[in-house]
């Protein structure tokens, strides 16, 4: 999980939500895909920020920089999932999990239904 201070405001988690994506963008390909998105000036200025603060790297690729997450995509998939928990469900994985049934529209196999009630009883076993 990301520590306070790594946490990423709103724009920082749009971009980074591109750069997991994507692999890897440039600054111009990342502004194209956020939604309302910012001059170019101030994606190049939110960039170097997420820099300063170890989230991404850069390379070089011709005369631009393209930009790399440093985050392992299973970490972010974790933080991405707290905060969607957080925000939207007041920390209820119950309200969570009713929720992805509900938008599923009855569209889950059974054997998804099975691994998915195999994790409930790990967890139970395990007494999370």
């Amino acid at each position: 999980m990301l520590e306070k201070q790594h946490r990423l405001s709103r724009r920082e988690r749009q971009i980074m939500d591109v750069l997991i994506a994507r692999g890897r963008a440039s600054a111009s390909e990342i502004q194209s895909l956020l939604p309302d998105p910012p001059g170019y000036s101030a994606i190049r200025a939110t960039l170097r920020v997420m820099e300063e603060k170890g989230q991404i790297r850069h390379e070089q690729a011709g005369p631009a920089y393209v930009y790399l997450p440093k985050i392992a995509p299973e970490r972010a998939k974790r933080s991405a999932l707290k905060h969607l928990l957080n925000t939207f469900f007041a920390g209820s994985p119950e309200r969570m999990v009713a929720a992805l049934l509900d938008v599923s529209d009855g569209k889950i196999e059974e054997s998804e239904l099975a691994r998915i009630a195999e994790m409930i009883e790990q967890v139970r076993q395990e007494g999370r």
